[in-house]
C-alpha cells in the first residue's frame, strides 16, 4: 500500500533545482535592510533581461488601501514599513500582508518597486553598499536561469510580514477566481510518449482555469506537493492551491514516461515548462510533473518539481 512518504519518492533521479531553497534560505540569514536592497537591485537586473507583466487590477484591489497608506508616509515612515515587513514585526500592516495570497504580495512589491522609480517611495539610500553575503546571494541570483530567478524573489517575499498562523480567525485573501476558459477555446496539449486520458485531462483543466473539473480526478485523499514544499493532501486543500496558485497558468509539457508500480498502481513522469501570467510567454520554469495513478486511474499523488538544468527536460533515468 503507498503511502505519501513512499510516492514522493518516485522518479527518485529527477534533478530539482536545489539552488533555489539554497538561496532562500541564505537570504532568510540577511539582516532586514541587506534583504529589501537586494529585492530593490535583483528587481532592477531582472527589469533588462525579463519583463514583467503589471498586476491586474482584480488582483491589486486588496493591496491598494495598504499601498495607499504607504503612499502617504514620509519616506522613513515608509522604510520603517518595509523594514518591519521584512523582520516579520507584530504590525497592523504586517498582518494584513500575512494573509494575502502569493499573487498579492507580488503585485505589492511590484507596485512599490514603480514608486520607487517614480520617487513617490523611500528609495535604496544613495550609496548603499550591500554586505558580503547580501552581494554574494545576488551575484547567485544572476547567475541562475530565468525561471529559477522569479522563483528566487517570489520566495523571498512570500514569508515577509507576520506570522500567519498567530493572526487570529482571519481568513486568507485571494484575487477573484477568473471563469473557466469556454470549451470551444480551450486547446488540447499533447505529450510525447504518454496517452494516459487522467495525465492529458490534468494539463488541459489546468490550461483552461477549470479547478472544479480538475479536482474531480483526484482521490479524496489524493495530494499535491509544490516545488520545495510539503505535500496539500485532500480535495479541499489541493483545491485551494489550485484557486489560489494557478490561475492562468500555462502548462507546455513535452515528453514522459510511463511504468507500471505497485498494486496495479502507474507512475508516470512528464517534463516540460510552465508559463505565469507574471512573465507570460517570456519566460518558462523547466518542470517535471511526477503522477502516481490509483488503479482506476485517478490522482493519488503529483509532485512539481522545478528543475536543475534544461537538459533535464530530456532525461527519464532511472
Amino acid at each position: 500500500m503507498f503511502t505519501l512518504d513512499k510516492a514522493s519518492q518516485i522518479f527518485p533521479d529527477t534533478l530539482s533545482a536545489d539552488v533555489v531553497p539554497a538561496l532562500t534560505a541564505r537570504f532568510s540569514l540577511l539582516s532586514a535592510e541587506d534583504q529589501l536592497a537586494l529585492i530593490w537591485f535583483a528587481y532592477l537586473e531582472m527589469g533588462k533581461t525579463i519583463t514583467i507583466a503589471a498586476p491586474g487590477a482584480a488582483r491589486m484591489q486588496f493591496a491598494e488601501p495598504v499601498l495607499n497608506r504607504i503612499k502617504a508616509m514620509t519616506f522613513d515612515e515608509q522604510s520603517k514599513v518595509m523594514v518591519d515587513l521584512a523582520n516579520r514585526a507584530d504590525t497592523d500592516i504586517c498582518r494584513t500582508y500575512a494573509i494575502w495570497s502569493v499573487n498579492i504580495k507580488l503585485g505589492f512589491w511590484y507596485r512599490l518597486g514603480e514608486w520607487m522609480e517614480e520617487g513617490l517611495v523611500a528609495p535604496i539610500p544613495q550609496g548603499y553598499q550591500l554586505s558580503a553575503n547580501a552581494a554574494s546571494v545576488l551575484s547567485s541570483v544572476k547567475g541562475i536561469d530565468a525561471g529559477q530567478q522569479i522563483t528566487v524573489l517570489r520566495n523571498f517575499v512570500v514569508d515577509m510580514g507576520f506570522d500567519p498562523s498567530k493572526v487570529d480567525g482571519a481568513e486568507r485573501i485571494a484575487e477573484p477566481i477568473v471563469l473557466p476558459t469556454a470549451p470551444e477555446q480551450r486547446t488540447k496539449v499533447s505529450i510525447a510518449g504518454i496517452d494516459n486520458a487522467t495525465i492529458l485531462s490534468y494539463m488541459d483543466l489546468l490550461n483552461a482555469n477549470d479547478f472544479d473539473q480538475l479536482i474531480k480526478l483526484f482521490l479524496p485523499d489524493g495530494a499535491l506537493q509544490p516545488p520545495f514544499q510539503r505535500p496539500i493532501v485532500g480535495t479541499d486543500a489541493v483545491l485551494r492551491f489550485f484557486r489560489e496558485d494557478c490561475q492562468n497558468l500555462k502548462l507546455l509539457p513535452e515528453s514522459g514516461v510511463s511504468e507500471p508500480s505497485d498494486g496495479g498502481f502507474t507512475q508516470i513522469k512528464v517534463t516540460g515548462k510552465v508559463q505565469t501570467p507574471w512573465f507570460g510567454a517570456g519566460v518558462g520554469m523547466n518542470v517535471a510533473w511526477r503522477f502516481l495513478l490509483d488503479p482506476e486511474n485517478r490522482i493519488y499523488f503529483v509532485a512539481i518539481d522545478l528543475l536543475a538544468s534544461p537538459a533535464e527536460l530530456l532525461k527519464f533515468a532511472r
